[in-house]
């Protein structure tokens, strides 16, 4: 309350006594002897939503126990207007939605307390908190698509009246107290909180989480397959080898795979090589130190895979081609034969 609210409460005249009186509460019993009725009177007028409730708790019982303000009683009492309901027969269409088990009470209860919920605050998203305190999560999410919205709604929404544990029977019945039940006051709360919902977005929107930027990893592409290269090392040692035939040209003092004609991965000029009349072929080149890489490039027969042994399948076992202990067997037994004594 704001200090200016206080000390105007205290300028009154009868100050604490009079507010005392103004925010006193009571039950049934009390309620209905300070207007005079039956206390079976009272709880009807309470049930056809004639007396409306303040404040309600669950006795040790798990029964609902309604409170009323004193003075709201004491102005219902003293109206005129309203004898007829303090004394007498009940009305014939009232005696008729006893009958059916109306009852007014919760939903006059919330009535009251929405409209304490919105004189305590100021903000947009502040009052579509309070008025979908009264809605179930289905009917919200069914107004709010958004859900940063609904969550952001959800800050605001004031906390039920702690009655039990969650889950217990207590819970539960203070869950049916605190959600609206009819299908008018559902749909009035609806269109209220979407009016509210509206006037909030025009002010201020639901904060949201920052965008991120998501930066695509670099995929690591393929290197190309350089080909496969034979190092040689060119050496100063003698060139060519004597020839024991008269006429033999030189041969090169290099690697077997280099020498002219033989197959292997190259079939090029040789270092070294020289003509008839002594003088180098064309295209060779000089022995050096310096290693070369030559790209390794097969001219050669190709290779023929050898047929796999054949195996013939005969019921569950398997007959193969002779194996090289056969050949070995048969070597010693005519061994052994050749040996024995001859008999005369």
């Amino acid at each position: 309350m704001e200090r200016a609210e206080i000390d105007r409460l205290r300028a009154q005249e009868g100050h604490p006594e009079t507010l005392r009186d103004r925010v006193r509460v009571v039950g049934t019993t009390e309620g209905a002897e300070l207007m005079e009725i039956p206390a079976g009177r009272f709880t009807r007028l309470a049930r056809l939503g004639l007396l409306v409730p303040v404040k309600w708790y669950l006795n040790r019982y798990r029964a609902v126990v309604w409170l009323y303000l004193a003075e709201d009683l004491r102005a219902f009492a003293s109206d005129a207007g309203n004898a007829h309901l303090l004394k007498g027969r009940t009305p014939e269409n009232l005696r008729g939605q006893l009958e059916a088990g109306v009852d007014l009470r919760a939903r006059n209860w919330r009535g009251r307390h929405l409209g304490f919920l919105l004189r305590q605050v100021d903000e947009p998203w502040a009052r579509a908190g309070a008025v979908a305190a009264f809605l179930s999560p289905v009917e919200i999410a069914d107004i709010v698509r958004d859900p940063y919205e609904r969550a952001y709604l959800n800050r605001f929404r004031p906390a039920p009246p702690g009655q039990g544990t969650p889950g217990s029977p207590a819970a539960y019945l203070a869950e049916r107290i605190t959600t609206a039940q009819d299908a008018d006051e559902i749909a009035w709360l609806r269109s209220e909180l979407a009016q509210v919902l509206d006037e909030a977005r025009a002010l201020a929107q639901a904060p949201r989480p920052a965008a991120r930027r998501l930066v695509p990893t670099p995929r690591a592409t393929a290197r190309p397959i350089p080909p496969m290269a034979v190092t040689v090392t060119r050496t100063t040692a003698p060139t060519a080898r004597a020839s024991s035939a008269p006429g033999e040209e030189p041969v090169a003092a290099c690697a077997p795979e280099l020498l002219p004609g033989t197959p292997g991965p190259t079939t090029g000029p040789v270092a070294g090589t020289s003509g008839p009349d002594g003088g180098r072929l064309p295209g060779s080149f000089e022995p050096t130190d310096e290693p070369v890489t030559r790209a390794f490039e097969w001219h050669g027969t190709p290779l023929v895979p050898q047929a796999a042994p054949t195996t013939v399948r005969r019921g569950r076992r398997r007959a193969e081609s002779p194996s090289p202990r056969t050949d070995r067997g048969l070597r010693a037994w005519l061994r052994r034969r050749s040996t024995r004594p001859s008999r005369v």
